[in-house]
């Protein structure tokens, strides 16, 4: 089952963008498992550009915070159950939206194999770490900063990359890196990472339309 949310707002001066310049317009696709802050900074970093646009937000949870700040920003939000999910209408769902890229924003459910497929070099994701460093199944939000602390790193910082079929195995397009003094905390780590990816993210995207 899929089930959409209503806006607060008019697609937050997407609509009309959307349907008249759709041969020119970019149209991003993003997923998200969490509260979406990440989502509502690249809808704010787009949201006076005339030719790209958050298109549409899907996530796996029906409670989570994203499906609040989609209702206020105005984004078309949906989100899906694991059946709905592993069904082939779904990679047709996405594909009714011409996404340029489908952007995983703190996305925790793995990418299927078809859904890769049908989205060859299409699929990109930003991991909280340095990979190969504290990546793979597992390795994400407070268990990666946690990791980080124990292993007495000197820097961190966040990963953009292609998605493939393997947890943090697409090739990099990206890395930035903040210094660390070993006195951190993982909560502190982890505000240093967000501050990268509201930072680096959007722009990331951006070059790569």
């Amino acid at each position: 089952m899929i089930k959409s949310y209503p806006t607060k707002k008019s697609f937050y001066r997407t609509l009309v963008s959307l349907n008249t310049a759709a041969s020119t317009m970019h149209k991003l696709v993003l997923f998200a498992s969490g509260s979406g802050s990440n989502v509502e900074n690249i809808a704010n970093y787009f949201e006076d550009n005339n030719e790209i646009k958050v298109a549409a937000v899907f996530t796996n949870k029906t409670d989570a915070g994203v499906i609040d700040r989609c209702k206020r920003l105005g984004i078309p939000c949906y989100s899906f159950t694991n059946a709905a999910y592993l069904d082939p209408s779904f990679i047709d769902i996405i594909k009714s939206f011409s996404p340029s890229l489908i952007v995983l924003a703190g996305f925790l459910k793995k990418i299927s194999p078809s859904f890769v497929e049908a989205f060859e070099n299409k699929i990109v994701n930003v991991h909280p770490a340095l990979l190969p460093k504290f990546g793979g199944k597992g390795m994400y939000g407070m268990n990666v900063h946690k990791a980080v602390v124990s292993a007495g790193e000197i820097e961190t910082g966040i990963t953009i990359h292609w998605v493939d079929e393997i947890y943090d195995n697409g090739a990099t397009i990206a890395q930035f890196r903040v210094r660390l003094d070993g006195t951190e905390t993982p909560e502190e780590v982890a505000q240093k990472v967000h501050e990268l990816e509201y930072q680096y993210f959007p722009k990331t995207i951006e070059s790569l339309l």
